[in-house]
């Protein structure tokens, strides 16, 4: 069992910048890979980008490529998701996620734990 909770939402201008954590709780939290998901207001939740266990690959969704960094500290049990020349159409609710079963990274299917979700405006 793997419990998850984000911090580091906010309202921020565009060109701005923010970071993300998400905080795990349970042992097992360095064998899985982590991903980050955003869903804006009647928009289906969709990928943001993801780390595999040990640091070694990372993936993004085109939208962020260049923008965001996503990184894990597996000693302090935590991921991380930098975000840098924010726009508004970054607005959403950022989530982040274990992924529990064998598959491509950027499906929500994959993932088995959630955290509830922080909020990130950016304001035009």
């Amino acid at each position: 069992q793997v419990q998850l909770v984000e911090s580091g939402g906010g309202l921020v201008q565009t060109g701005g910048s923010l970071r993300l954590s998400c905080a795990a709780s349970g042992r097992t939290f360095s064998t899985y890979a982590m991903g980050w998901f955003r869903q804006a207001p009647g928009e289906e939740r969709e990928f943001v980008a993801a780390i595999s266990w040990n640091t070694e690959l990372t993936w993004y969704a085109d939208s962020v490529k260049g923008r965001f960094t996503i990184s894990r500290d597996n000693a302090k049990n935590t991921v991380y998701l930098q975000m840098n020349s924010l726009k508004p159409e970054d607005t959403a609710v950022y989530y982040c996620a274990a992924q529990t079963l064998a598959g491509p990274v950027l499906r929500p299917t994959m993932y088995g734990y959630w955290g509830q979700g922080t909020q990130v405006t950016v304001s035009s």
